[in-house]
């Protein structure tokens, strides 16, 4: 069953939503090398703590995991790029760092997720990290009332395929709202015109993600965390998205995403973007 939200509703995801932007924009300011995943990780729950917000992953038990989920935050590195949970782990020059979170203010959910690249970033990194974010921010363009779901998932393919990579079907985006996982489901690859219609109301996080040179995963032996099945590097980008009279609202929005970009920045955005 979906469940529209009511403006007003969706303005309570939007709090939501702006403190999840924060604790990324500050977690991904403090990835840096010699930091400690597990430092991110406790620097997450005091803040979520000091906010009164409820972690949705803290004992999250869905059918693929080995026991409850017992973080708040998903951190995936280098070949790992879902469900990454966190472990005492000290981040290295070059390494690839997915951050995931989602939590509750006040009964209302947001989802978010971003990639960075730690210390010196490799070419075809930056590269595949600026893949899923245009996928994502195409997407979010076709977020718009009358048009279907179809149009969102094709945009996220079109995109990635047209930059030589392959989106994997298994897992992607959902419908959200007083709990992290609502119908309907919105996978990273479909057909324009096709699935349901959005509506004013509607209200789903959108994540494309990629690894590098396949479409396949593999899990991790603690149960939660998927890879790569070769090993190739991933990156992950997700927005909480409200459809609405006025066009597609992200819930989400970073304030590290509103700063200016420079020249080369905009140049390279340009470039992501064409196949």
């Amino acid at each position: 069953m979906i469940e529209l939200k009511s403006p007003a509703e969706i303005e309570r995801m939007h709090v939501t939503g702006q403190f999840i932007a924060e604790v990324l924009d500050e977690l991904s300011a403090r990835a840096a090398v010699g930091v400690n995943l597990l430092d991110l990780e406790h620097h997450a729950r005091h803040m979520i703590e000091e906010r009164g917000a409820v972690s949705c992953y803290w004992d999250y038990s869905p059918s693929f995991g080995r026991g409850p989920f017992r973080n708040v935050t998903c951190l995936a590195v280098n070949d790992a790029v879902l469900h990454g949970l966190p472990k005492s782990y000290v981040l290295e020059d070059g390494d690839v760092l997915t951050m995931d979170i989602a939590v509750t203010v006040d009964g209302w959910a947001a989802d978010s997720a971003m990639t960075v690249v730690v210390g010196t970033p490799r070419e075809e990194d930056l590269r595949l990290v600026r893949a899923t974010e245009v996928a994502l921010a195409a997407a979010i363009e076709v977020a718009q009332a009358g048009n279907r779901i179809g149009d969102i998932s094709a945009a996220i393919g079109e995109v990635c395929t047209g930059l030589g990579y392959t989106p994997n079907l298994e897992f992607g985006g959902h419908g959200i709202g007083r709990t992290m996982h609502e119908a309907p489901h919105v996978a990273n690859n479909g057909r324009r015109r096709h699935g349901m219609k959005l509506k004013p109301g509607l209200t789903i996080a959108i994540e494309p993600w990629l690894a590098a040179t396949t479409d396949q995963i593999i899990y991790d032996e603690d149960g939660w965390t998927l890879r790569s099945a070769d090993g190739s590097r991933t990156a992950h980008s997700e927005h909480t998205v409200a459809i609405t009279e006025d066009g597609p609202l992200v819930l989400t929005r970073r304030k590290s995403e509103l700063r200016p970009q420079t020249g080369s920045e905009a140049s390279e955005s340009t470039q992501a973007r064409l196949p």
